[in-house]
Order: structure tokens, then sequence, then C-alpha cells
């Protein structure tokens, strides 16, 4: 049973103020703890203010909810990551945005008494971390989707891939993308890359407009450690990694392996990956089926 639950989101347009104060409202009704976000302070009515609890981040602050609420896109939810981290807390999208494919939760008065009683499944999803160069996107270099290397002007660059020490392949390209099993359905899957259930323990790199038509997705084990490798005419190259970017010269290397921790997320009973599939994807769209 749910007691005490965090509500993180944006504070964007898409999340209304009667949407916020809606979800707060039925929590309250239930008798489950709020704690909220400052950044939704003024997404919720005054008269519910004194009853709840504002908090600034969840793994470095004292609050330990039973249940995160992520209240936005997809691109909310991985900012949700940054502040559950490595605490295990499970995290529930509530879709506010367009796709929903991580936020799969599109009507929450409907879903609420499920999650409060539990009646969901539990998903360990694997994260990829950019261990070198150290701390350039701030305090957490994690990502649940993909970590990419990109050119960062018209010329496309070089990147010369190790697996475990063992040299794979020199990509010439626009760039890669290293990929989790849970952003196999990101950016992966628009460069026609593979998808794989999230609970697969594996990573995926594809390369970005290669120089080379034989040049083809792989997956990897999710053990492997990954090193590269880059050149170019640029003095610099683009690392995102999820929703953060940064330029880095090309004399500096990447190490990338697969994060020591999980994130936990919700499916609730009866939206299952493949359903999420199907019809967020489309998959049903065929009137044969």
């Amino acid at each position: 049973m749910i007691k005490s639950v965090a509500l993180f989101g944006s504070d964007n347009g898409r999340v209304t103020k009667e949407y916020c104060t809606q979800i707060v409202r039925e929590l309250l009704e239930k008798e489950v703890v709020v704690y909220l976000h400052r950044k939704l302070t003024n997404k919720i009515d005054d008269s519910y203010k004194r009853q709840v609890e504002i908090y600034n981040n969840i793994s470095y602050g004292k609050i330990k909810p039973d249940l995160v609420l992520s209240i936005g896109g997809d691109g909310t939810f991985l900012e949700t990551i940054l502040q559950v981290r490595d605490t295990m807390i499970p995290i529930a999208g509530i879709n506010a945005g367009r796709l929903g494919f991580l936020a799969n939760i599109d009507e929450f008065s409907s879903s609420i008494d499920l999650l409060i009683k539990g009646e969901y499944n539990v998903i360990e999803r694997n994260l990829i971390e950019l261990i070198e160069p150290y701390n350039i996107l701030g305090r957490s270099n994690v990502a649940l989707n993909d970590i990419t290397i990109q050119k960062a002007d018209l010329n496309m660059i070089s990147i010369k891939v190790y697996v475990d020490n063992t040299y794979l392949n020199t990509y010439w390209a626009d760039g890669l993308i290293v990929s989790t099993a849970t952003g196999s359905t990101a950016y992966n899957l628009s460069t026609g890359g593979p998808i794989l259930t999230p609970e697969a323990d594996n990573i995926i790199i594809s390369p970005l407009s290669p120089h080379n038509l034989a040049v083809r997705p792989i997956i990897l084990p999710g053990s492997s450690n990954l090193r590269l490798v880059l050149s170019g005419r640029s003095p610099e190259y683009l690392v995102t990694c999820d929703f953060r970017s940064v330029r880095v010269p090309f004399f500096k290397e990447l190490i990338i392996r697969q994060a020591d921790y999980r994130i936990r997320t919700i499916n609730l009973d009866g939206n299952d990956f493949f359903s999420t599939l199907r019809n967020k994807l489309m998959w049903g769209a065929d009137p044969r089926n």
C-alpha cells in the first residue's frame, strides 16, 4: 500500500494548474502524504499548499516517498531520473506531454487506486554512464535513454570505438548513438536501430548518417566498457546525455559503461511494453489487425 507520493514535473504550459491540483486533491482524499517539488508550487491551488510538503531534491533530501509521480512527457521523466538516482524509489509517469512512451499513464483518475494498492509491475531499467571526461555534465553523467556523440558543425567526424579494449570499428559519420534498452525506442529507433524490451541487459551502438552503407547498428552485452577516440576538422564535438549537452574538445576521449545501479519504473496491470508499442507507435494501424 502506497502511503506517500512525491510529485515532480515541469513548470511549462503543458502541466496545467487545474490538472496538477486535481492530482494533489485526489491523493490527499486517499489520505496519501504528498511531497511537491518546488517547481510545481505555482501549479496547485493555494488552498492545498499547506497540506503538502515542498522539496528540492529527493536523492539529496530527507524525504523517502514510496512512489514518485513524474507529471509531464518523456522529457520530464528523464529529468525525474536525476531526482531519484540510486534511491530505488519506483517512478510512474503521468502523461501530460506528447507521445508518452515512458510517461505511459494517460489518465490519472482511473489509475490512482491501482497505484495506491500496488497493483502494478515494476521494471528495472539499466542506465549508461559517461565515466570520462568526469562530471562534464554536472553532478551526474547517467542516461536512461542514450549518450550521443555528434559533429558540432558541418564536417563529419571520425569515431574509433573499442569494446573492452578490443577494436570494434572506426565510424566516419555525423555521430553515434550509444543507447540502453529503454532508449532503443527513442533516438535509436529513428535511425533504424533495433527495439529491445526494457529489461534487456544490452547496449546498442547506432551510427548517425555513416559514410559507409555497410555499417549497421550493433547490440553489445551490458557489461561492455566502451572507449571512443575522436578526430575531426573542428576544434570540438557535441556530447549529449539524455536531455543535457556539452561541447568537448577532440583530444578528450570518452569512456562509457553501464551504471552500477538501476531505475525502477512502473507499468500498471494491463499496460505492458508490447501494448505500448502497439498503441504509441501505432503498430495496430494496419486494418488487417
